[in-house]
């Protein structure tokens, strides 16, 4: 799943570091100001896409916990994934105890992916104020 996620999150930057460049080349002429209109439209689509790879990834790890039988519902799969992902925590006893394991690298590879996404963003806010 850690291979799968780093996959899919890379896949996801790479898509949408081509669609920003094709925004920065259209905006070279006109100069894209990170306070315009444009610019924060522009960082709004990069922070919902970004949520969407999120989302892709946690809902591929609530399917895990159902193909195991680590979770019982798909309810309480994506709400325990979702806030293992995020680290926020959650009392682990929907979550067979043979599989906790399994939630506690989830963890650790959702702060990883929300820190990458991080110093994403913060490369998307650096190259407006350039551009």
């Amino acid at each position: 799943m850690v291979t799968l996620t780093v996959a899919i999150h890379g896949a996801g930057l790479v898509l949408l570091t081509q669609l920003l460049r094709l925004e920065a080349k259209h905006e070279e002429s006109g100069h894209l100001h990170p306070a315009s209109l444009r610019g924060w439209v522009t960082l709004l689509f990069a922070v919902l896409a970004l949520v969407g790879t999120h989302g892709v990834e946690i809902w591929l790890y609530a399917f895990l916990y159902l193909a195991i039988g680590a979770i019982e519902t798909l309810r309480d799969a994506v709400y325990f994934s979702t806030i293992t992902y995020g680290a926020i925590g959650y009392d682990d006893a929907v979550m067979a105890e043979r599989w906790r394991l399994v939630s506690a690298i989830e963890g650790i590879n959702g702060i990883l992916m929300i820190g990458w996404s991080t110093a994403f963003l913060i490369r998307i806010v650096g190259l407006l104020r350039k551009v």
